[in-house]
């Protein structure tokens, strides 16, 4: 079966950051709601403290009356319990909906990144580490937003109409003026998004050069290149700070701009009041009533001002959270079983630098494939990895006769593994780094398993944990840094043996180890997967791209590829005897 390029995209429109951000508010309605209204009651409780004080001024300390000033003193430790009540429970229920919401968003992300189908997406991984970790966060920050929004502008209509009832005109100007202030406030918005989205791009940017950094400084180290690394690493640190300090500046501006409207607003209403009891048109505990209420709506006024800064946060987190949750995968879902047995055949292909490229390895069948040119064996390591789209290569790729790309995902990853020139190891211990069931721990007496006792001598990996008392339970640092470059290559070798998938690729295995550890390894390989063993009737098929002597000496057949194609075929030694160029490019 072939796959030819798509002409067009005709994928469903995606939600976007609105579509995140909706979704978060509705998986967390109930907590939201009752939080909300909590955080409500305790806005309406604070307005109601400096209308209790006024009465309690004109009710009791003006008559002078004992039995209404102990009245209302009770009254007002109530409503200052509700007011904290209302305040603990309705904050709690919403960090608890913002802590959980990050969470599910990290789980989402990490799920979304490890599918094994892959994700369509420019970013790279520092990028996705940050989308992963503060962006999650930030995306959350809506379920704080939402209730603090609704609670601020409940504590700025009830003083309004407290005010109304004092004087029609102190409510008014507080109805008046909340609005106006709020409408352009929000002129402000789509710069302080802007602004705040490239600054979290380019703080990504920083990180996914950070990880770079890290993951190849040895190599830089070796090649003497950190000068050339720290100077490109800080000119995306500066531009990160450039985009830093403008996103900062816009939101202080803006804030305080904002504040200090929301302020003269307060100020001038109390002023007025000052005035209106001067001339008799309120009584005094009117006027500390509104003095009261013109000091305390500065904070919902504030929160007010504040909220289209933390608005334009979650969304641009929410919009970079998108790009991640919305990508479609590299590789769609297939639907056919993989069938037993099956061999291994690349037809026609047309890939990268591959141009017209047909391989096959029959059920049962050890083959070396020789490429001349470094980006053929690339290609076809990527190419079999099955993370390469079918729109993006020509010809057929075949697992028992069916396209890899009709495959069940899950079983043609159980059938057909790839294993990278580049692979990485994981923090944990050798043990954790082979075993691919989870079932790994370490073993203090040193012991080898015995399931993994074949895969360990077969990779020569025996002889690191030979050397060590832990044994399989020797400690690994992250990707392996303290090992070296030969015993990170066949722990990973010994990973990919250990699957014992029916078909095996393995992409140049062997290029940090010696010569005589090379022919182990080579030997070892044959005779794990290919040597007669009592009560293993399976017919492994491994495909082993290489330049390594050792390795295609033991192979069944050769296949040698020059401009993308197949040029040579046969065995070691036949191609070694007659062919100049093969001799030329394997024999060491």
């Amino acid at each position: 079966m072939s796959h030819a390029p798509r002409t067009g995209d005709n994928s469903p429109r995606r939600p976007g950051g609105g579509g995140v951000l909706r979704r978060t508010v509705r998986r967390h309605r109930g907590r939201l709601a009752v939080g909300t209204a909590l955080l409500c009651v305790h806005q309406l409780a604070e307005t109601a403290v400096p209308i209790a004080i006024g009465v309690i001024v004109a009710q009791a300390i003006e008559p002078g009356s004992v039995t209404a000033l102990i009245w209302s003193i009770a009254a007002l430790a109530a409503l200052f319990a509700v007011l904290t009540a209302a305040w603990r429970i309705g904050a709690r229920l919403i960090v608890r909906a913002m802590q959980d919401e990050a969470h599910r968003l990290r789980v989402e992300v990490a799920r979304r990144i490890l599918d094994p189908r892959g994700v369509r997406t420019d970013l790279r991984s520092g990028e996705l580490l940050t989308v992963a970790t503060s962006d999650a966060e930030r995306e959350a920050w809506i379920l704080d937003v939402i209730p603090r929004v609704v609670a601020a502008l409940t504590a700025a209509i009830a003083s309004a109409v407290a005010l109304l009832l004092v004087d029609v005109t102190l409510g008014l100007a507080v109805l008046i003026g909340t609005p106006v202030i709020l409408g352009a406030m929000q002129l402000a918005a789509p710069l302080i998004t802007r602004r705040v989205t490239d600054q979290q791009a380019a703080v990504a940017r920083v990180s996914a050069m950070a990880t770079d950094v890290v993951a190849g400084l040895r190599p830089l180290r070796g090649l003497g290149a950190e000068q050339v690394a720290t100077g490109r690493y800080r000119a995306v640190s500066e531009d990160a700070l450039a985009a830093t300090l403008r996103a900062a500046r816009s939101r202080g501006i803006f804030l305080g701009v904002s504040v200090t409207v929301s302020a003269l607003l307060a100020v001038g209403v109390a002023g007025l009041a000052g005035w209106f009891a001067l001339s008799g048109r309120i009584g005094v505990g009117e006027l500390i009533t509104v003095v009261g209420l013109s000091q305390f709506i500065i904070e919902p006024l504030g929160m007010l001002s504040r909220t289209p800064g933390d608005l334009a946060s979650a969304r641009a987190s929410a919009d970079r959270l998108a790009l991640v949750l919305d990508a479609e995968p590299m590789v769609p879902e297939g639907t056919r079983d993989v069938p037993d047995g099956g061999g291994l055949a690349l037809r026609d292909v047309h890939f990268r630098s591959l141009d017209g490229l047909t391989v096959t390895a029959e059920p049962g069948a050890l083959v070396g494939v020789l490429a001349r040119r470094p980006q053929d064996g690339e290609a076809l390591a990527l190419l079999l990895s099955g993370h390469v789209p079918p729109d993006e290569y020509r010809g057929a790729v075949e697992v028992a006769g069916v396209a890899l790309a009709d495959l069940e995902h899950t079983g043609a990853r159980r059938t057909l593994l790839a294993e990278p020139h580049h692979t990485d190891l994981f923090a944990g211990t050798v043990e954790s780094n082979i075993r691919t069931d989870g079932d790994a721990g370490a073993r203090a007496t040193g012991d080898v398993a015995d399931d993994l006792r074949e895969p360990l001598v077969a990779s020569a990996a025996s002889e690191v944990v030979d050397s060590h008392p832990q044994g399989t339970g020797l400690v690994v640092s992250d990707r392996g840094a303290n090992l070296s470059g030969g015993q990170r290559q066949r722990v990973a070798l010994a990973r990919a043996l250990a699957r014992r998938a029916p078909i095996l690729v393995l992409h140049d295995p062997t290029t940090a180890v010696d010569a005589v550890t090379e022919q182990a390894i080579a030997e070892g390989i044959a005779d794990l997967r290919h040597g007669e063993r009592p009560g293993d009737r399976r017919r492994h098929t491994t495909l082993l791209i290489t330049s390594s002597p050792a390795l295609l000496a033991v192979a069944d057949r050769v296949v040698v590829i020059g401009d993308g194609r197949v040029v040579a075929e046969g065995s070691h030694a036949e191609l070694a005897a007659a062919d100049d160029d093969y001799r030329l490019g394997v024999l060491r």
